[in-house]
Order: structure tokens, then C-alpha cells, then sequence
């Protein structure tokens, strides 16, 4: 293969999990959802037919869930004329990534393959094995009913006379020996059973019984698991339910607890700081806990313009992303400077305003001459536009020529027209993310964005990453 091949593969490659660490097929405050999934979906198809098995391969490269779904549905779909030991290993692949996927993701999924009447054995097995692994397969029997109840019809699943009662005609069985499969049929004749149901099973016989908002929540409250206490907040304040309050919030992810402080008023935010604070830093310190070294000297640059309100889907994201990331580097660096393109005198008044300049804070961190430089923004620079890449351009060029400020540029927006995350300047390595407990995969990735390292290398990161993932999952048994 010519020079010139390996590297078009190399930079596919590169392409496309970047491309997978951003897109989520949702709207974005700069595109819409149809024009997201047709750029990804196109993106998806071209490397899986010229590199099939590291397009497979990509399950265990940190990209986000969403393509992660994407992959597995496309190499269960598309399995004619794939030699057997590919075969295998695809299947190795996608029996560990189910796991690490969103229970609700996986159904679908599952869902889909039925709609596309995919039922060959492979995929039968890996259905199969993945109902029959879950840690509460009674929960989820009832949780997603109506998906399991086709899937297992779709694929001939072996049920037992409980499952298959439970799922098919609950009245079949007039008593049944597992307990929350008994109380789920008397729920459906006494309100008080309800309350004995996990909350997202209990939610819909309430509407049933026609029990009012306020008296369900308030009785369910002790049932709720602790991110649904998180969720549920803002809407049992509203309904004067004081039951539903989370105190635990050190049990949360970080990215979800930028979310949760973004969502909350100002004077909250201001009143219960020095709580949410807490939470937060020891978040980002959970992500660190098998860190080894410190970053050195880091300056932040954090996008808190207008267009950080992200869109209806993604509401606050981008935002969340930046502050969570301020947090996460707080913990990691030896010494932080943190730089929003529209100043603050706190982080409880943190909204998103104003027009886009990510050249001033760019240039006031560049002026502390860290080690790395991380900008957390969509890349539109339009105040003025230009102005960041130039004063890039300009630091690279004449004042660091031998790079030594690493700047590396993290976007939580995908550009579907130019199937990749919009760039600020070639000098600043962009990468796309969704989560900030994603950031330590990213920053060990940024040599390969940089285009230091040749092909070899990059398939040899891939192979590592899926045998990881493999060892994860056979520990996991």
C-alpha cells in the first residue's frame, strides 16, 4: 500500500472517531437533528465498508453511546460475506460494549434489529446472552415491557411462565412467586401496590389510577434511585413535594452535576454553593483516582457565550461541559487559570451571553505561558470572526515555533457539513467530546489528532483499546 493510501486511512480513521466523540444525531444551537444524522450516518457507512474491522474496533475507542448503538446495529446488520474469525470478534466486541451502554439504548437497539428483521444466530446469542446477564432482569421485564415482549417474541427467547405471563398477559397467572412480578399485578387492582414499585414502573399505573401528580410523587419518593431524585428536583420543588430531595450528590457523575447546578436559579446556585462545590470537585476527583501525574501549568479557556445554551435536546450542555471541564482540570493540574470568554466575578452566576470571543481569553492564557492550553467552545468565533484562529496562527508561527504549549481544542458540537467538529486553528488540535469523564481518553489521544503518529500506531491504540474492553467484560462475569 503507497504512502499516500496509509495515510488517507489514518486520517479516515481519525476522522470518524472524532466525528463519534461529538455527534449525537440531536439538534445543535448551530444545526438540526435531520442534517446531524445524515452527515453521521454517511460518515458510518463509508468507513464500515473500507474498514470494517477497525470501524469495529471503535466500540472500545471512548466514542460516545450514541455511536457506539450506531456501530453495533451496522455490523449485526451487514454480517454477509465477513469471514468467520471477523465474525467472532465483532461478536466479542459488541457482547462487551452492550453492557457499558444505557439499559434504555440497548433496547432500542434491539428494537431496531427486529424492525430490520435481522434473527441470525449470532445475533440471536448476543440478545440471548445480554437478557440473560443483566443484574435485575425482573426490573427490566417491567421497565421496558413492551420493547423486551417484542424482542423476545422476534428472536424466540426461552422464557420462563412468570416472564412470559408478565410480558405477554399479566392476568394469565393468578398469583406469581416473584415478588415484584406479584406486586406489579396487584398494582393493577390496588393504588396502594403502587407504591411498592420501582418509580419508572409505578409511574404509568398512577396515570392509570389517575392518582394526582403531587400525591404520587410524594408517596414514590422513597422508591426513586438517586439520579432520578436528581432529575425529579426542580419539578417536586414545584409541586411542594420536599421528599424527593437528593443530599447524596456525591453519588453523581460530574458532567451530571454541571448539569443539575446549571439548571438551578442563581440565588440556589449562590445559597447551597459551598454543597454543590463539594460534590463537584470530589466528582472530578473520582475521574482522576488512577491518574498518576499531574498536567503541569494548564490554562482554560471556556466558551460561556449565548450559543453554550446548546439546543431543546442538548439544553446547557456545551456550558455544562465548560464548567465541568474547569472543575476536572482544577483537580488534575499542578496550576490552573480558568478564562471565560464572557467574564465572571463566581461560578453561581455562570449563563451563557453574549456574542462569541475566544481570541481575548485566548490571549490572556496564552500570556501565562502554561504547558497546555485547553479550549472548551463550539469553535464559532465570531467576535470578531477569525480573531482566535489568527492569534493561533500568530503564537505558533512567532512565538512558539517548537510547540512548546500543547493547545488542544475539546468541542461538545458536531458541524455536519464538514463531518467534523469545527475547528479553531490547525496549531490547536480539535477533538470532539460529550462527557468530561472523557477528557483523560481524549488528552492521551491528542497525539494522534496532531498527526505525529502513523498508521501502525493508531491501529495498534485500537487493538489495545479492544482488548481492554474484552478484559473488561470477562471480569465482569
Amino acid at each position: 500500500m503507497s504512502a499516500r493510501l496509509l495515510e488517507l486511512e489514518r486520517e479516515d480513521l481519525l476522522s470518524f472517531i472524532n466525528a463519534a466523540l461529538a455527534c449525537t444525531g440531536q439538534d445543535e444551537f448551530y444545526g438540526d437533528a435531520t442534517g446531524q444524522a445524515l452527515s453521521i450516518g454517511f460518515f458510518h457507512e463509508y468507513v464500515l465498508g473500507n474498514y470494517r474491522r477497525m470501524y469495529a474496533h471503535c466500540l472500545a475507542a471512548g466514542i460516545n453511546d450514541f455511536n457506539r448503538t450506531k456501530i453495533i446495529f451496522n455490523l449485526l446488520t451487514t454480517s454477509a460475506g465477513v469471514s468467520a474469525p471477523d465474525r467472532h470478534e465483532e461478536g466479542q466486541l459488541i457482547a462487551a460494549a452492550l453492557p457499558e451502554l444505557p439499559p434504555p439504548r440497548v433496547y432500542r437497539l434491539f428494537e431496531a434489529l427486529v424492525h430490520r428483521r435481522v434473527n441470525n444466530r449470532r445475533t440471536r446469542k448476543i440478545v440471548s446472552d445480554y437478557l440473560a446477564g443483566r443484574r435485575d432482569p425482573q426490573l427490566h421485564a417491567l421497565k421496558y415491557r413492551r420493547r423486551v415482549a417484542k424482542i423476545a417474541a422476534h428472536f424466540h427467547l426461552r422464557l420462563d411462565a412468570e416472564q412470559s405471563a408478565v410480558l405477554f398477559d399479566i392476568g394469565r397467572l393468578r398469583r406469581y412467586e416473584t415478588p415484584l412480578f406479584e406486586t406489579f399485578r396487584r398494582a393493577h387492582y390496588e393504588k396502594r401496590a403502587i407504591y411498592e414499585l420501582p418509580y419508572t414502573v409505578a409511574e404509568g399505573l398512577a396515570a392509570r389510577h389517575r392518582i394526582p401528580r403531587e400525591t404520587f410523587v410524594r408517596g414514590i419518593a422513597p422508591r426513586m434511585t438517586t439520579r432520578e431524585r436528581l432529575r425529579l428536583q426542580s419539578s417536586a420543588a414545584a409541586l411542594g413535594v420536599d421528599a424527593v430531595a437528593e443530599t447524596e450528590l456525591s453519588r453523581h457523575s460530574l458532567t451530571r452535576l454541571a448539569i443539575y447546578f446549571l439548571s438551578l436559579p442563581i440565588r440556589e446556585r449562590t445559597n447551597r454553593f459551598e454543597q454543590l462545590d463539594a460534590a463537584m470537585t470530589a466528582a472530578a476527583r473520582h475521574i482522576l483516582r488512577h491518574a498518576t501525574a499531574k498536567l503541569g501549568r494548564v490554562a482554560l479557556v471556556a466558551d460561556n457565550s449565548y450559543s453554550a445554551t446548546g439546543s431543546g435536546q442538548k439544553r446547557r450542555r456545551p456550558l455544562a461541559l465548560a464548567l465541568a471541564t474547569h472543575y476536572l482540570l482544577s483537580a488534575a493540574a499542578t496550576e490552573l487559570t480558568t478564562h471565560w470568554t464572557s467574564p465572571i466575578t463566581s461560578l453561581a452566576e455562570l449563563r451563557p451571553r453574549g456574542h462569541t470571543d475566544l481570541a481575548t481569553p485566548i490571549l490572556d492564557a496564552l500570556a501565562q505561558r502554561p504547558d497546555l492550553l485547553i479550549a472548551v467552545s463550539d469553535g464559532y468565533d465570531n467576535d470578531p470572526p477569525g480573531a482566535a484562529a489568527e492569534v493561533v496562527r500568530v503564537f505558533r508561527a512567532r512565538l512558539d515555533p517548537e510547540g512548546a504549549v500543547t493547545m488542544i481544542h475539546l468541542s461538545p458540537s458536531y458541524d455536519a457539513g464538514s463531518y467534523a467538529v469545527k475547528s479553531i486553528h490547525p496549531a490547536m488540535h480539535s477533538l470532539g467530546i460529550r462527557d468530561v469523564e472523557g477528557v483523560p481518553t481524549l488528552l492521551s489521544f491528542v497525539r494522534f489528532a496532531s498527526g505525529s503518529a502513523k498508521l501502525h500506531e493508531l491501529q495498534a491504540y485500537l487493538e489495545a483499546c479492544a482488548h481492554d474492553l474484552l478484559t473488561r467484560e470477562a471480569r465482569a462475569r
